[in-house]
């Protein structure tokens, strides 16, 4: 009978010493290090949100700006001539405007106010006397009167130039396109003294807004 082969036993290496882990050095190093990681992160993620931020506040000045501007040119573009008052006037800080509507005619003022530029819009209608009525309580507005649209802020000086005789000029020394209200002219003799157009211009400290206007042609 053939005797088994002696086994022999598998020499394991034995292990010298403990295993080393991490010092507290170390730990707090690494602890530093992240640290340092989150807070650059952060702060780029602060900066895209303030991008962001900017970049919507002056998407909306600038839709808004739009949308005044085309309000604007709606109102010019809509102006009659009515025999009760000016078509279209500027005293230095009102723009005044008798525009037609489908209910009637209407005053529309266009003022700086407290570095504010807003809209006021009488009520239309029909009757002349209302016009002059109109007309009157534009000269007293305050602000807050029902129609009143604060439209642009930050606005420090308005100026409005007239288009006529081949060349522009300040409104404010134009007195022959804007005659007295009440003064008696007639619908037509008022439309033949309205300009060709009219420039806007428009004061944010250093920064200008221009915007001209080409008036349509008014019926005689």
């Amino acid at each position: 009978m053939t005797r088994a082969p002696h086994l022999q036993a598998l020499a394991i290496p034995a292990q010298h010493g403990r295993q080393r882990g991490f010092t507290l050095v170390e730990v707090m190093v690494a602890l530093v290090v992240m640290a340092v990681l989150a807070t650059m992160a952060w702060q780029g993620v602060e900066v895209i949100m303030r991008t962001q931020t900017g970049t919507r506040t002056a998407m909306d000045k600038i839709l808004r700006t739009n949308t005044v501007m085309a309000q604007w040119d709606q109102d010019l573009q809509g102006i009659q001539q009515a025999q009760a008052v000016p078509g279209l006037s500027f005293d230095g800080t009102h723009v005044r405007m008798t525009r037609r509507t489908d209910q009637g005619l209407q005053l529309v003022v266009w003022r700086l106010s407290a570095g504010r530029f807003e809209r006021w819009a009488g009520p239309a209608t029909l009757r002349q006397a209302d016009l002059q009525e109109h007309w009157l309580r534009s000269q007293q507005l305050q602000g807050d009167e029902p129609g009143t649209l604060r439209t642009l802020e930050g606005v420090t000086a308005l100026q409005v130039y007239f288009y006529q005789r081949n060349g522009w000029a300040n409104a404010q020394s134009q007195g022959d396109f804007s005659p007295s209200p009440f003064g008696g002219a007639s619908a037509a003799q008022q439309a033949e003294l309205l300009p060709d157009g009219v420039r806007l211009v428009l004061a944010f400290g250093e920064a200008t807004l221009t915007r001209d206007v080409l008036m349509p042609p008014h019926p005689q």
